[in-house]
Order: structure tokens, then sequence, then C-alpha cells
């Protein structure tokens, strides 16, 4: 009779395996069951990620708040408050959406002073500020201009990032007035460039200051919407959208180059302050078919013809800071965030749509080490997919367009898109940032129901199923 029982616990031991593993799933399974109206996006290995929440009209910048309020421009409608339900990993919602400063102008940037009680916006001409309580999630007081003089009818967004090494400089990034904007080879037209404000004489003035009164961190710079600081160096770094509709001398080279582009500024107290080039100088990234290629390689600079402006490439390269990486054409980096430890940059590629076959519409990373890349000069693999989207065939209409990233206290990356008005969330496995510096882009699924692609990185799918397999192999062996 014992041996007969054990023979049955030993038949049955694979069949309770498999019903535990099938139970550890569906209780792993989150009350928030929000889907995506598009292909579902395509992870990395050994992360996960989740829709948490959509119906905005156009979010662009976020920031945390020191009580872990998330803060997001709704671009056209002004600036949100989320209260968030967090369930551990990515199993989070929205418990409470508060509109906190209803201005429709409001379009991208936002910021918070080092204490967390005032917060910064932009609007194209305008970086606003208002008092703030983050425990009783309200503004207080009026509204003060800070600074003013950027409007143009161009690119307006303004990046704003306050320093965390100097805690009293505001840095306000200012795109150039379209295309090619010839206007910004003089340094006082306050286009394409990085400036920084002290604020405690910004506010001193009630009516605010200049744009072109600040301090330049660099200029020639195209459209520089994502900037970021190096946590541990202090070093400033953005990520530059070039040129559309290139040609070099008569030839049409705009698929495949210029390059957008990772520069290095200093720092906010020290800022290089120099020029990068724009409009006359460009960064090389395909140089298959480049016409008078001569030594140009990756990441260099380039001018269109030798003629104009009084460049040439040599010039370029000599008078002009080159990028420190260059990173794939029409890709449209739109932010920049470093992990705590400064080992990794993410960086969100909104896509371009001056292209043949369609680019970007990901999130990447890209590794560094003492304050820089890890990445040569020349590199064209240094940025590595995170989250990607399954088609991009189906870019720019139908798949998500990452702008701002965020991390919260539990090292959880935050993105918005702004086509699919979304919010998702990334973790990776044992709940850190890490490096995200896997080739592996996982197994993501474009089926809109699968649960498995949203909510398990692949590397547990794959780990369950295969625990699976083995435990039906046991049954029928035994």
């Amino acid at each position: 009779m014992c041996r007969k029982s054990g023979a049955m616990v030993k038949r049955a031991l694979p069949f309770l395996v498999v019903a535990g593993l099938l139970s550890a799933v569906l209780a792993a399974d989150c009350a928030n069951i929000l889907t995506f109206d598009y292909p579902t996006p395509v992870v990395a290995d050994d992360w996960s990620f989740r829709l948490v929440a959509n119906g905005f009209t156009r979010p662009r910048g976020l920031i945390f708040d020191k009580d872990g309020g998330l803060l997001v421009v709704d671009s056209g409608v002004g600036l949100i408050h989320l209260t968030l339900k967090d369930d551990g990993g990515t199993c989070l919602s929205v418990s409470e959406k508060r509109t906190l400063i209803g201005n429709r102008n409001l379009n991208h940037g936002v910021a918070l002073s080092a204490d967390g009680s005032a917060i910064y916006v932009s609007t194209s001409d305008q970086v606003l500020s208002w008092g703030y309580n983050s425990t009783s999630v309200q503004v207080t007081g009026t509204s003060r201009t800070l600074v003013k003089g950027m409007d143009s009818s161009g690119h307006t967004t303004r990046t704003l990032l306050v320093s965390q090494k100097q805690p009293g400089l505001l840095l306000v990034s200012r795109g150039s007035d379209g295309n090619v904007d010839m206007g910004t080879l003089e340094i006082d037209s306050g286009r394409s460039q990085i400036r920084s404000f002290n604020l405690s004489l910004v506010g001193q003035n009630n009516d605010g200051i200049n744009y072109t009164d600040g301090n330049v961190v660099g200029w020639g710079l195209r459209n520089s919407v994502g900037v970021a600081e190096h946590p541990s160096t202090g070093g400033i770094w953005s990520v530059e959208n070039s040129v559309d509709q290139l040609q070099r001398q008569g030839e049409d080279i705009h698929n495949d180059n210029p390059g957008e582009e990772l520069n290095y500024h200093g720092t906010a107290e020290k800022p290089d302050g120099r020029n990068y080039g724009y409009p006359s100088c460009f960064t090389l990234w395909r140089t298959d078919d480049f016409p008078n290629l001569g030594s140009l390689k990756t990441g260099n600079s380039f001018a269109v013809d030798d003629a104009e402006n009084g460049v040439n490439d040599t010039t370029c390269n000599e008078d002009f800071i080159s990028p420190r990486l260059a990173l794939p054409p029409h890709t449209a980096p739109l932010d920049i965030k470093f992990t705590d430890d400064g080992s990794t940059a993410y960086v969100s590629f909104h896509g371009s749509w001056n292209r043949d076959e369609p680019a970007g519409y990901r999130v990447a990373s890209i590794a560094f080490k003492d304050g820089q890349p890890t990445a040569a000069n020349d590199s064209q693999d240094a940025s590595v997919d995170l989250l990607t989207n399954a088609d991009l065939s189906k870019c720019p209409g139908s798949c998500f367009r990452p702008v701002g990233l965020a991390f919260d206290s539990k090292k959880r990356l935050w993105l918005t898109s702004d086509s699919t008005g979304e919010l998702l969330v990334l973790e990776r496995s044992g709940n850190s940032s890490g490096n995200g510096n896997s080739n592996d882009t996982g197994s993501g699924s474009s089926d809109n129901d699968s649960a498995a692609s949203r909510y398990w990185s692949s590397s547990a799918i794959d780990g369950m199923m295969a625990m699976v397999f083995v435990a039906i192999a046991v049954m029928y062996l035994s």
C-alpha cells in the first residue's frame, strides 16, 4: 500500500508542479489591464514593462516630486499631477489625476527646484515658476516669469534642467527657427543654444530676464531637446536633432546623413560655451556612397559645400566641436537620463518623418564609464535597444513615440508617448535600472492580447516554460 501511494505521488508530482506554475502566473497578474491599440512593443531581455495610463492629449516632459507624485506636461492642456497606486514591480495604476496648472501654452519643459518647493515650466517664449507643495499637491502664489524672449516659428520646445551639482543654476535649451536657420551664425540670435541662469538673480526681476542674458553653455546646436547632468562628474550632455533634406555638393544624402548627436558641454559651473557647428557643419553617419568622402569617418563633421559660409570639412573638424557620438539619422532623440551611478544613459528616440524607411521610435541605452561613453567616437552601435516598436512600417501612424523619461525612487524608468497619449513604465529584473545593454531584444509579441509580452520579461517567461516542459517529461518518463 505504501509502495502504491508513493508511486501515485510520484506520478502526480509533475501535475502539481505545472498547476503551481500556472497559479503563480495567474496570481502575478495585475489589476491594471490597459492594453495597446497598436502592436505591442518589444522589450529587451531581463526587462518588463506596462502601460500605466492613457488618454493624455500630448504628454511630453515628466518628473517625480519628493513625495512620489508624477508631474507630466500635457502639451495643449497644462501640467498634470498623477498619484500612483503601486502594487509592486510594474503593477502600477493612476489613482488620481489632477490638472495642477491649467495653461494650454505649456508644451514640454518641466523641472523642480533642488528642495522641491518650486516648479519651473516652459512655453515657447517663457520659463514660468510657481511655488509648490508636493504633500498637499498645490501650487502656491502667482506665476512668475523667470526667462523670456524665446519665441520663434520653428522649434518651440524649451527643455529645462536644474543642476544637481550647482542647484542654483537652471539650464534652458532653445532650438532653431526652421530646418536651416542661418541667423544662428550670430550668437546674439539666442537660437540653437543652451544657456544657464542663476535662479537667485532671475528671481529678483519680476518681469524675467531675456534669454540672451543667460550664460552660454553651448551654441551651434540645431535642436538639443534632451539635456542631462552626469550624476558623478556633473558633466552636461545633450542629444541633438540634426537637419532634414540635406544635400552635399548637390547630391541628396538625406536618408542616411547627417547623424543625430550626443554632445558634451563641460559642467554647469564651468561650461565649454563652444560652437558645435550648426548651421554650417554636420555629423557624418553613413560613409558608403558619401560624396567626396576623403578621410572622413563616422562621427566626423562635414560641410555641405566648401564655398558655403566659408567653411569646409577641415575647418568643420578643427574650428568647431564634433559630437562625442554620432547617433542614427532622423531618429529624433528627445530626452536623456542617467542611472544613479552614471553607468548608463537612456535616450528616447521619437522618430522622424524625413527618411524613406522609418527610424527611431524606441528607447535605447548608452553605456558610460568614468563619465564618458564606453563606445569609440566612430561607433555605430553605441545605442542598444531597450523598448522598440514591433513593426516600424506602421510608424508613425500606429506606434508609440517616446518623449520624456524619468526614474522613480525604485529605479523604474518611466516614459511618455505623445502620439498615443500614453504613460509607460519599465523595470529590469532584480528591481534595478542596471545598464540595459543586452543585445537580445527578447520575445515581445505583436498580439495586443499578449499579457506575457507586456507584463513579464522574456527570460521569466522562457524560464517558466522550460520548467513546465521538464515537469511534463518527468511525468511521461516516470
